[in-house]
């Protein structure tokens, strides 16, 4: 098969196809049977361009599933300064009989991006206090953007901090998610601990490589999603918070012991409850309100599987009609 007649699905068409809550539940599904140990999904994480480049590449299979995926996810700061969003890359899907290639989704990061925001709605369900109405963000980007969208899903929120390196990117970002949500009263914080303190929920999405989050800055009852530190280079929970943290689940502890806060921390991730456990009910999620909880996502395979499977479903004839397009990186300008 020449180049030109591989089947081809491009950026625009698949973020106006499909959103977060879109695949939602079938995050859920594919999480729970990752941690019932179906199926696999292998991830090879390097760095060509040192800090300024990242390839993440990620596969899975599931039985029963029509379809199995291979992902190449990128993202090139050198690809933001010539005008593009620094985030790109494909998912090859192929038939789970035969091995054919069905189709290659040129998706520029959008179904990682939904899928990685579906976890963070899920964590939200399973490990917040219900009744969470403070939401502090660290991080800009596209991502930092669809937590929020997620956690609003999930939570009564009234309140949203964020913080960040570039005011310009702060000042982009909360005047996004006022856009979609104007009930909520959306503000700049100025430091990392105007943000945490008193915060219901916390979420990081930055791409630090040292800690940003002190224990000192925690208050019983509050709830962590972490899904910035994504290859053995990042952290950003400080090994004091994590260990002051009254229950932790990751979405793989075998992941989780190689990349990411627990890795950079040194800890053991044996004892740790996988999110698809949570949510299979075969471990506990939160258990009072004074908890202090910790949502560690690396990002699995089977999360771009079920995403792209969504996907291929919605690009067809009977795709649902929207009244507005699903958020993605545009509404933040791509930043990080």
């Amino acid at each position: 098969m020449s180049p030109s007649a591989l089947p081809h699905v491009g950026p625009a068409a698949i973020r106006a196809a499909v959103g977060y809550e879109d695949v939602l539940e079938p995050v859920a599904l594919a999480l729970a049977d990752y941690s019932r140990g179906m199926g696999d999904s292998p991830v090879v994480v390097f760095a060509p361009a040192g800090r300024d480049g990242d390839v993440h590449v990620k596969s899975a299979w599931l039985p029963g599933r029509p379809v199995f995926t291979v992902k190449v996810a990128t993202w090139f700061l050198e690809r933001s300064r010539r005008g593009g969003t620094p985030a790109s890359g494909i998912i090859a899907v192929f038939d789970a009989q035969t091995g054919d290639l069905r189709m290659l989704l040129e998706d520029e990061h959008h179904i990682s991006d939904i899928r990685t925001a579906a976890a963070g709605a899920l964590a939200a369900r399973t490990l917040a206090r219900p009744d969470s109405a403070v939401l502090a963000v660290l991080g800009t980007g596209v991502q930092a953007y669809l937590q929020i969208l997620a956690a609003a899903h999930e939570l009564p929120l009234r309140e949203v901090r964020v913080w960040g390196r570039n005011p310009d990117h702060v000042l982009r970002l909360t005047a996004a998610v006022m856009a979609r949500h104007p009930e909520l009263h959306v503000r700049a914080a100025t430091d990392v601990r105007g943000a945490c303190q008193g915060a219901d929920v916390l979420v990081t999405a930055t791409a630090s490589t040292e800690p940003l989050v002190e224990s000192a800055w925690l208050t019983p009852g509050m709830h962590i999603t972490a899904v910035g530190a994504d290859d053995p280079s990042k952290a950003e929970l400080s090994r004091d918070c994590l260990l002051k943290a009254d229950r932790i689940v990751v979405d793989s502890r075998e992941l989780a012991g190689v990349h990411g806060d627990l890795a950079r921390a040194g800890m053991d991730t044996a004892e740790h409850a996988e999110l698809g456990e949570v949510l299979a009910r075969t471990a506990p999620g939160r258990s009072d309100n004074a908890e202090v909880t910790v949502c560690k996502l690396i990002g699995l395979g089977v999360q771009d599987l079920a995403a792209a499977e969504v996907t291929l479903r919605y690009l067809g004839d009977g795709a649902p009609s929207r009244k507005r397009p699903p958020a993605s990186a545009k509404d933040v300008g791509g930043a990080r």
